[in-house]
């Protein structure tokens, strides 16, 4: 399969808000829970804002040019990790492409996005709930370890 990616620009920020809701509308029907309030207008927003500020990156992957997958990014520092980090926020393979490489590919794309810029490490959440099992071993197959802790949230009005 011949995937393409792209590091993101400001003119895909609808791309990725639809994919981030694909994958926050799939996380709740998972669940069973409403962890998430978004909706494309907005969310398309708001990337906007934080991808033109440069505070968020993402990159896209397509095959025959539609868009299947997307990870977003941060970058943050940490004493702990040695300084400065990355942090995948969302990450998402359209169903249909699942199981076929595409995640491995894209998770490639982040660690050399990092590499690029001299993260000392990359984090992310995967919540740890037996209906995330999948998703967990998909990390650990592609170098990532668990390394303890809850995500935590506390939302400002």
């Amino acid at each position: 399969m011949d995937i393409s990616f792209k590091v993101a620009t400001i003119e895909d920020c609808e791309i990725i808000a639809k994919m981030v809701v694909q994958l926050t509308t799939e996380i709740c029907q998972l669940t069973c829970t409403q962890h998430f309030d978004i909706d494309l207008k907005s969310t398309a927003r708001r990337c906007l804002t934080l991808l033109g500020e440069g505070h968020y990156f993402a990159i896209i992957g397509f095959y025959q040019n539609e868009p299947i997958a997307v990870a977003t990014m941060t970058e943050t520092y940490a004493l702990y990790a040695g300084g400065k980090i990355g942090v995948v926020q969302e990450f998402y393979v359209s169903d249909a492409y699942r199981s076929g490489g595409v995640g491995s590919m894209l998770i490639e794309q982040v660690q050399a996005y990092g590499y690029e810029r001299s993260w000392s490490c990359l984090e992310l959440c995967t919540p740890p709930l037996p209906e995330f099992e999948r998703t967990l071993s998909f990390y650990k197959r592609n170098g990532l370890v668990p390394v303890g802790g809850r995500k935590m949230r506390q939302m400002f009005a």
